[in-house]
């Protein structure tokens, strides 16, 4: 049985209930949430939340203080292995090796022939630009370099669940873009994909829904539309010469530099709105519909000085 035959008739990741103690420290507590078999899911939080710790207790690396965490209907068994893909924080590669030999070694034991292994490997190679690296030790390569390596170990085998904890951490902008465009086709292969990521432009990018996780607890959970409702959901964004008057259609949020964002109160819509700027002498360039970011929903939830770092 394949991990997919299990979720035509429930989630593929099913985490109910969930509670972590390490000694007398609760860490996780009464954490319920789902993957849809196919879905991109978002795991976002500030350092120390619990993302990783749930993650290896999904997979049997922690034993659950409480709680059930299945996948495919099921507790995690290492026999299940094959089909998983499991990008970690901490990476682990044999760096006195060659490149190319680790990941055929890696390629043969999620049930690739040495061929098939080889070939696949030198065509990762190419597309991230590491074809002229096969033959050097992983030593000899940067960091960002070997994260690329083991991104390719990690989805050789075309898993069905792709789990990738910071999968662009330390990458720039046109690595993190290549290393998105990698996930997409995972996505279009039928992965579903659970991932960590303080970048708030690759949730928008790639995720179906998300869970923020503070304190172990969870503070938003649902697609992202959802999340961004829940913490402020649209503001009309107005570039405008003058001065926002105050008005009982909307609040400011900010006005600054000929540029204002208003929340609408209930009952107020663009055109109300935009009519009685108009009717206060406002010149309005333009004016918007626009969701409250995820980067400001984070801020929101864990304060400035867990705010997702720009690229």
């Amino acid at each position: 049985m394949t991990l997919g035959d299990a979720a035509a008739a429930e989630p593929l990741v099913h985490i109910h209930g969930f509670r972590m103690d390490f000694g007398d420290k609760t860490v996780i507590r009464d954490l319920s949430f789902d993957v849809t078999a196919g879905e991109t899911f978002g795991f976002l939080g500030s350092n120390g939340s619990g993302k990783t710790t749930t993650l290896r207790a999904l997979l049997g690396i922690y034993q659950p203080t409480a709680g059930t965490l299945h996948i495919g209907g099921k507790t995690f068994e290492p026999k299940d292995g094959a089909r998983l893909g499991y990008l970690p924080e901490e990476r682990g590669l044999y760096k006195k090796e060659a490149v190319l030999d680790v990941m055929v070694y890696f390629g043969r034991l999620k049930g690739l022939g040495k061929a098939a292994a080889r070939s696949w490997s030198l065509a990762f190679l190419e597309r991230v630009d590491l074809a002229d690296k096969a033959t050097l030790r992983l030593d000899k390569l940067s960091s960002g370099q070997q994260q690329k390596v083991q991104l390719g170990v990690t989805i050789m085998n075309n898993p069905e669940l792709l789990i990738l904890d910071e999968p662009t951490k330390g990458f720039d902008p046109v690595n993190r873009r290549l290393l998105m465009d990698i996930i997409e086709d995972q996505q279009r292969a039928g992965s579903t994909v659970i991932m960590v990521t303080h970048q708030m432009e690759e949730v928008e990018r790639l995720c179906d829904r998300v869970i923020l996780l503070k304190d172990g607890v969870s503070r938003a959970y649902g697609t992202v539309a959802d999340v961004q409702d829940q913490f402020g959901g649209t503001v009309y964004r107005v570039r405008h010469g003058g001065r926002i008057p105050a008005s009982a259609l909307y609040d400011v949020v900010s006005d600054a530099g000929g540029l204002a964002d208003l929340s609408p109160r209930e009952g107020a819509d663009e055109a109300t709105v935009l009519r009685s700027l108009v009717d206060a002498g406002i010149s309005v360039s333009s004016f918007m519909t626009v969701r409250t970011s995820l980067d400001e929903i984070f801020i929101k939830v864990y304060g400035e000085e867990h705010a997702p770092k720009g690229a």
